[in-house]
């Protein structure tokens, strides 16, 4: 434990033991009289250095709490304050896995010719973040920061982009059994990882002045569809809300169907717009957070 971590006793309100420190002093305490059984018990262990009690299920607040605040520091102390969302499938193959496809021969011709067209989705998404990344800085917009999933796929696609002109993004990860592993673009210092969906979503949003969201699967609907009822009932403030991709998306939600059965007003369909070029998006995007 570093020496800065152990006492801030110098700074203002700061007169009584740190956390860091009553560790240490505890552990002390311990080793001297091992021999009491006092001391050995579960119950004499300082509550935030009690693994076991912090696991439990009833401190599953506490361990709420803990995932918004830690994130939230540490992008703060970095100064980020404006971000633009980037969701998309973790399955979208790169120009490197495409390669690899096309190699092996294992696909159909059909299925190839989906895989190819999904390939242009990452480098759409690359150019983006490279865009958003590198004209944020120039173009009389606040500097925004792309911020992903941290996972392969769109994902990478985003984080990469960022890197490719020299910039910080970051990566929200979640523990789950596949495709969770942080991509390698990821600003090492802004990869975070999550046990709660629900604290992985806030910090999506916590910054956000843009959504931007490639074609997807379950768990891209799902932050799509929750962005959108959130500023739809107005528990968030609108912003610009893109969704790469028309045809893709067309052919999969019938939102006329929507509309003519009244689950949607007609106005709802200017919650969102479709764009199909990372141009197109770094425009709307420039106009959204410059209104």
């Amino acid at each position: 434990m570093s020496k800065k971590n152990l006492s801030k006793r110098g700074q203002p309100g700061h007169l009584f033991p740190s956390a860091a420190e009553d560790i240490l002093h505890a552990k002390a305490e311990i080793e001297v009289g091992k021999s009491r059984a006092q001391l050995g018990s579960a119950s004499f262990q300082l509550a935030f250095a009690d693994e076991e009690f912090l696991l439990a299920e009833e401190q599953r607040g506490i361990r709420l709490m803990l995932e918004l605040s830690k994130p939230d520091q540490l992008l703060h102390k970095k100064g980020i304050q404006h971000t633009v969302v980037m969701f998309g499938s973790a399955r979208t193959p790169s120009p490197e896995h495409m390669h690899e496809l096309e190699k092996t021969g294992a696909l159909s011709a059909a299925q190839l010719l989906v895989k190819r067209q999904q390939a242009r989705y990452y480098e759409e998404a690359r150019k983006l973040a490279a865009l958003i990344t590198e004209r944020s800085q120039c173009e009389e917009c606040p500097q925004l920061h792309v911020i992903t999933g941290g996972g392969p796929g769109i994902m990478e696609a985003a984080n990469r982009g960022a890197a490719d002109v020299g910039g910080d993004s970051i990566g929200l990860n979640i523990v789950l059994p596949h495709e969770q592993f942080p991509n390698q673009w990821i600003t090492p210092e802004l990869c975070f990882q999550f046990h709660y969906f629900a604290m992985r979503k806030m910090h999506f949003l916590l910054r956000a002045r843009a959504l931007v969201v490639f074609p997807g699967g379950f768990g891209t609907f799902d932050e799509l569809f929750e962005a959108l009822t959130l500023v739809q009932t107005k528990k968030i403030a609108a912003m610009p809300i893109l969704i790469f991709g028309e045809e893709y998306w067309k052919k999969l939600i019938n939102l006329d169907f929507m509309v003519e059965q009244g689950m949607i007003s007609e106005a709802d369909r200017a919650l969102f717009q479709y764009v199909d070029t990372a141009e197109q998006a770094w425009e709307l995007i420039k106009a959204g957070v410059n209104d």
